[in-house]
């Protein structure tokens, strides 16, 4: 009879490992038992939640400072969600997207620019 009641909740504590961990209602305690976030984000996490619960995935990397998609991504991979959600990507609007390819060939032109600025300043 011990062995039955011992196995029960031995089983009842791995459930509860391996359950999700909604963000807007986890403790320190609770985010700190997900990989990869530790005290400092953990707090960071608290201090944002304090001024309002997160709405989705995007408003929580948004606030969080530290935190990409890349960390998003992992964190949901343990077992974080955000309002029951898991992280699928964010979603970038076309104007978003349409500014960073901008940024990016500006930064492209201006590379390709050095070289033939310093054979200039050579020749004279």
């Amino acid at each position: 009879m011990l062995k039955k009641i011992l196995a029960l909740v031995a089983m009842l504590s791995a459930a509860v490992a391996f359950a999700a961990v909604d963000v807007n209602k986890a403790t320190a305690a609770e985010l700190d038992g997900i990989k990869g976030i530790g005290p400092g984000i953990s707090t960071k996490i608290m201090d944002e939640r304090k001024k309002g619960s997160f709405k989705d995935w995007t408003d929580f990397v948004d606030r969080v400072k530290g935190v990409g998609e890349g960390n998003a991504a992992k964190f949901s991979a343990e077992g974080m969600t955000v309002n029951g959600a898991s992280f699928k990507g964010m979603v970038v609007g076309p104007a978003v997207k349409e500014d960073a390819k901008k940024a990016m060939a500006e930064k492209k032109d201006v590379r390709a620019e050095a070289p033939k600025a310093a054979a200039s300043a050579a020749k004279k």
